[in-house]
C-alpha cells in the first residue's frame, strides 16, 4: 500500500545528496489531487505548469487534457531532462522547457491553466499575463511567517486576478524568491547592538500549531520575515527573523512546561515579536476566521490579502511579482 507522504528527489539543487535544503519532492497524493481538483482541467484546456520536478503531475495533466496542451517549466536542467525521459517512457510528450518559472512561457500563450508545485511569496504576474480572461491559477502561497496556503485565482479582463484560499499547502519556494536559508542562530549578529528582553503570555505553541489562516494573517501583518520553530521535551523556541538579511533584526520567544508566561528577546531596528503578538491578537479579534474567508487580489501595480471581501484588506499591499 502507498504512503500518503511526499518524496524527496533533490538536495540542495543537486549539490548534495540525502543531507541539507531538500530542493524538489514529488509531493502527498492527497495534496496533487486537491490540487488538481481546484484546478479543474478540462480536456480542451491549454495547462502551463511551473516546476516539473519529476514529471508526475505533468503526467497526470497530459492524462486529462493531453500532452499537446500542456506545457511544464523546470529550472533545473537536470531534473528536467529525467522528467523528459520518464514522461516520454510512459507514453507522454509535453512541452518541457528548461526555464525560470517566473517568466512562464509566452509562446505557448494564452493559458487556460497555471498550476504551480512551488510556493511563492508574490503571484508572478507574468502568469496572469499569460492566462486568458475565466482561466484559473492555482499555486501554494508563502508570503514569510509559518506555513503556506493553497491559493486560487480566477483571471478577469483588464490583468486583474482575484480569489480565496482553500486549505494549507506547505511547498519548496520558487527559486528566484527563496528567503535566506540557515539556523535561527546566524541571525544574531543583531545581537551585537543590544537585545531587549521582556516577557509575553502568549504561548509560542499557539503560533506553530494553530490554524493555517493564523500564519497568513500573521505574514501578510509582519512583512519580510521568516520564522523556524524548534521542540524537544524541555520546551519550545518558536524564532521571527529578517527574511533577507543574516544582519537583519530577530526574535524569540521560549516556551517552558509550567510557565505562566514566556520569555522573549528581541534585537534590531524593529521588535519583531511585538508585531506578531498584536498580529496574532488582531486574528484573535475578527473571530479566528477560518482560510477561506480570506483571499487574494492582484493587479499590475500590487497585491493585497482581503478578510471575505475584496475591500477589506488586511494589510498593506505587496508590489506586484
Amino acid at each position: 500500500m502507498a504512503l500518503d507522504q511526499p518524496l524527496i528527489i533533490q538536495f540542495e539543487d543537486g549539490r548534495a545528496e540525502g543531507e541539507g535544503l531538500a530542493t524538489s519532492s514529488l509531493s502527498m497524493p492527497s495534496v496533487v489531487a486537491e490540487f488538481l481538483e481546484q484546478l479543474d482541467p478540462s480536456h480542451h484546456h491549454r495547462v502551463l505548469e511551473i516546476g516539473t520536478g519529476a514529471g508526475w503531475t505533468a503526467a497526470l495533466l497530459s492524462a486529462q487534457v493531453g500532452s499537446g496542451n500542456v506545457t511544464t517549466v523546470e529550472v533545473d536542467p537536470e531534473l528536467g531532462l529525467l522528467a523528459a525521459g520518464r514522461l516520454k517512457a510512459a507514453g507522454y510528450r509535453p512541452r518541457v522547457v528548461i526555464g525560470d518559472g517566473t517568466e512562464g512561457w509566452p509562446a505557448g500563450a494564452p493559458y487556460d491553466r497555471v498550476h504551480a508545485t512551488c510556493a511563492v511569496s508574490r503571484v508572478p504576474y507574468a502568469w496572469i499575463e499569460q492566462t486568458r480572461p475565466g482561466g484559473v491559477i492555482v499555486a501554494p502561497y508563502a508570503p514569510g511567517f509559518g506555513f503556506g496556503a493553497l491559493l486560487r485565482l480566477e483571471v478577469l479582463a483588464g490583468g486583474v486576478a482575484v480569489g480565496r484560499f482553500a486549505g494549507s499547502a506547505d511547498y519548496m519556494m520558487l527559486r528566484s524568491q527563496r528567503p535566506l536559508g540557515g539556523q535561527a542562530r546566524e541571525w544574531t549578529r543583531a545581537a551585537e547592538r543590544g537585545v531587549r528582553t521582556s516577557r509575553t503570555g502568549i504561548d509560542p505553541r499557539a503560533l506553530r500549531y494553530g490554524p493555517v489562516s493564523v500564519d497568513l494573517a500573521v505574514a501578510v501583518l509582519v512583512p519580510g520575515v521568516v520564522s523556524r520553530y524548534y521542540e524537544d521535551e524541555e520546551g519550545a523556541t518558536l524564532w521571527v527573523m529578517a527574511r533577507d538579511d543574516h544582519g537583519g533584526p530577530w526574535a524569540s520567544v521560549d516556551y517552558e512546561p509550567g510557565a505562566p508566561d514566556f520569555e522573549v528577546q528581541q534585537a534590531g531596528d524593529r521588535s519583531l515579536w511585538d508585531e506578531v503578538e498584536a498580529a496574532y491578537t488582531r486574528w484573535l479579534a475578527w473571530g479566528r476566521p477560518d482560510i477561506t474567508r480570506f483571499g487574494l487580489t492582484v493587479t499590475p501595480e500590487a497585491q493585497t490579502v482581503w478578510l471575505d471581501d475584496p475591500g477589506n484588506a488586511i494589510g498593506p499591499p505587496l508590489s506586484r511579482g
